[in-house]
């Protein structure tokens, strides 16, 4: 079994399809001999031993509710707990996270490569819900962003539109890109009033949080362009039990980094994956996630084409929440 720092440089390095499937292969390797909730579950399948990614079995994503999911090197000596926005009755997931510096390594690249550098704009965030509730991973993220930013107008808007929107005219006298994560409703709100956000990018980041009833993803979005004064909104896919995230950049696709990849399986057999362009329940392999599970099978439908993906739905019988998923 490879050393975790060899393995975590390899997963950041991946150029290649043969470059994943040996780190995919390597993190499993760890992960069914020290996450001792993952072994049970592999061994509870007879699946230990995949000579390909596609092979390795799939953690439902419901474990991070019921189970401390940890290398039991890290169990009691993890860095933080993120939380899932918890916007049902429901239990909030719970992901231990015994590395920071693994996430923010994989954000920074991530939104550096999609969106823009972080040090060279101004972010700002309106995310009243994550921000109250605590314990969010997005908000981890947002903050990490700001605070690299070094901008005295970079920060969290929570209970004030017009302090936002005073902060974005002065920021638009400025040479910098303008960035604003901001939650759906909160969005919707300001896109009745009809506020003119032209020349900032806006990532929405989902969800309605019980605060509005849901819409598909693109009524919303249109409905924002036409309030805001954008030709197009960008879109963040990530949740709590992850430690990557992936945009898009207006259209319907995300992308991934190249450490993270979406299969899609079967709904009515879930060891059988699906080709692209075939709907089915999501996989997620984010391999970011070594200290915990990298291999996880999420409640969410959708469809993949290479490195891009789409979002569609979510399971029936699944629980609503915050990870950017507007139902049709």
């Amino acid at each position: 079994m490879q050393e975790t720092p060899t393995i975590i440089e390899s997963l950041f390095n991946i150029k290649t399809e043969a470059d994943f499937n040996r780190a995919a292969l390597s993190v499993f390797e760890y992960q069914f001999h020290k996450v001792g909730v993952y072994r049970d579950f592999c061994k509870a399948l007879g699946r230990t031993s995949p000579k390909h990614y596609t092979e390795i079995p799939f953690l439902p994503i419901s474990f991070f509710k019921t189970h401390q999911i940890i290398a039991e090197d890290y169990k009691f000596k993890h860095e933080v707990i993120f939380k899932s926005s918890g916007t049902t009755l429901g239990t909030r997931s719970k992901h231990y996270v015994a590395s920071l510096d693994i996430y923010e390594r994989s954000f920074l690249h991530t939104f550096s490569e999609q969106i823009s550098n972080p040090e060279e704009a101004i972010i700002m965030a309106l995310l009243p819900n994550y921000v109250q509730q605590g314990d969010s991973s997005l908000v981890y993220m947002v903050d990490h962003l700001i605070r690299m930013s070094n901008h005295s107008l970079s920060g969290f808007y929570l209970s004030d539109p017009e302090l936002l929107v005073e902060a974005i005219e002065k920021a638009k006298n400025e040479s910098r890109p303008i960035v604003l994560f901001g939650v759906s409703y909160a969005l919707l709100d300001f896109a009745e009033k009809k506020v003119d956000l032209s020349g900032v990018t806006i990532i929405e980041t989902g969800g309605m949080k019980g605060k509005r009833k849901e819409m598909i993803k693109e009524e919303l979005h249109q409905i924002l362009k036409e309030g805001l004064n954008v030709p197009k909104i960008f879109s963040e896919y990530g949740m709590t039990e992850l430690l990557s995230q992936a945009y898009t950049d207006g259209g319907e696709y995300f992308k991934t980094p190249s450490w993270m990849k979406i299969l899609t399986r079967d709904v009515n057999d879930p060891f059988h994956l699906l080709p692209d362009s075939r709907t089915g329940g999501v996989n997620i392999i984010d391999l970011a996630n070594i200290y915990s599970c990298a291999f996880i099978a999420t409640d969410d439908l959708g469809v993949k084409a290479g490195n891009k993906f789409k979002i569609l739905g979510r399971f029936d019988q699944s629980d609503m929440r915050g990870c950017n998923l507007l139902v049709n």
